[in-house]
């Protein structure tokens, strides 16, 4: 006869204070999260008036031919790339609190559950986002090392 531990038979509940501090930062994370969208739209709308005007200067200054109009377009097509990239941590935590937010107006669990998922996911998301920042630091600085090296 196989015995269970006590850690088996443990559940989780929230006190009164935990649901309280699960509400306001949910109330915090959706606050957040639209001036996060609101952030994305700006971006997304220098990245076509940042390109149009490079490219427009670029190919009115005489001598800037060497990136003429094209650099215009890379600078949108740059603002393009970080809008997508900074929509997913926001997402995910808009979805976080408008769940845990249906959740406590509900009282359902399940929504709870998905919002915590929706936490987890946006922190993964930096976390992820953070280690891949790092490396690019990290062969940055060993390049240089190596560079001034060479050069020597």
């Amino acid at each position: 006869m196989e015995e269970s531990s006590v850690f088996e038979k443990f559940e989780l509940q929230l006190n009164e204070s935990a649901k309280g501090f699960l509400r306001e930062t949910a109330k915090w994370a959706y606050f957040l999260s639209i001036v996060g969208f609101i952030g994305i739209g700006l971006l997304m709308i220098g990245a076509i008036f940042a390109g149009a005007f490079l490219a427009t200067m670029g190919s009115m200054i005489p001598g800037a031919n060497a990136m003429g109009s094209s650099f215009g377009a890379i600078i949108g097509v740059l603002y393009f790339i970080l809008a997508a990239i900074y929509f997913f941590p926001v997402y995910y935590l808009f979805k976080f609190a408008s769940n845990a937010k249906k959740a406590f107006r509900d009282n359902d669990t399940e929504a709870l559950t998905n919002s915590l998922e929706y936490l987890k996911s946006h922190y993964k998301f930096i976390g992820i986002f953070m280690i891949a920042i790092l490396v690019l630091y990290g062969l940055i600085f060993v390049f240089a090392i190596l560079g001034s090296l060479m050069g020597r």
